[in-house]
């Protein structure tokens, strides 16, 4: 739908203005009938938008409640007397303080932008910019948070195993799979996204091409 209404905006931009409320045979502009032949389309990109945005939604509030009651549990407990986490000298807990709010504040906007697709109202130019973009910074927020999550847990395991690296190393690899997967799966989607959005207009494109090609 994005690259149809990319299509639709380049002819229109080309066009005189003094064409662009003509009529066809049937009393319809062009507007009109880029409206009624693109209904499907428009269905089917809401319904997709609102399956991803789901999916993505309940990973990043899943992000949110770990990190939210990590804060409250920090590693090595809090000092009976004085109420201050124990390790709060040390510089890998302070990594982990930081790291446990970036990714809490990060996961927080994605959820937000999420959100925000579920409840668009899903108009045609929506797709132009306005439901990618909150997709991009959706998906951008939801990796920082994922990376943050991931330096948090790192931190901790060196706070408590502080003097036994060989410990810390592995563990912190292993936990690196299931986000470096994450990543993986969905890097190419946020790329793909991002380039449709922000890249050339669809002629500099085709032109591109055209030059490669020849």
């Amino acid at each position: 739908m994005q690259s149809e209404l990319h299509w639709f905006k380049e002819v229109e931009s080309t066009t005189p203005a003094s064409r662009k409320g003509s009529l066809n045979n049937d009393k319809k502009t062009a507007r009109q009938l880029f409206t009624e032949e693109h209904k499907d389309l428009v269905k089917q990109g809401e319904k997709w938008m609102k399956g991803t945005a789901t999916s993505f939604s309940l990973v990043a509030a899943l992000v949110a409640t770990v990190v939210f009651a990590a804060a409250f549990t920090v590693p090595g407990g809090n000092d009976q007397i004085t109420g201050y986490p124990i390790f709060s000298r040390k510089k890998a807990f302070k990594v982990f303080v930081v790291s446990d709010a970036v990714s809490f504040f990060s996961s927080s906007t994605s959820i937000i932008m999420f959100l925000g697709i579920l409840t668009s109202r899903y108009a045609e130019d929506d797709f132009l910019k306005a439901l990618p973009l909150k997709l991009i910074i959706g998906l951008l927020t939801l990796f920082i948070s994922m990376a943050s999550m991931l330096v948090a847990f790192s931190a901790a395991l060196f706070v408590m195993l502080h003097g036994k690296p060989w410990i810390v190393m592995p563990v912190s690899l292993l936990a690196c799979v299931p986000v470096a997967s994450f990543v993986w799966l969905q890097f190419p989607l946020f790329v793909e996204i991002t380039i449709s959005t922000f890249g050339p207009s669809i002629f500099d494109r085709n032109a591109d091409k055209h030059w490669l090609i020849r």
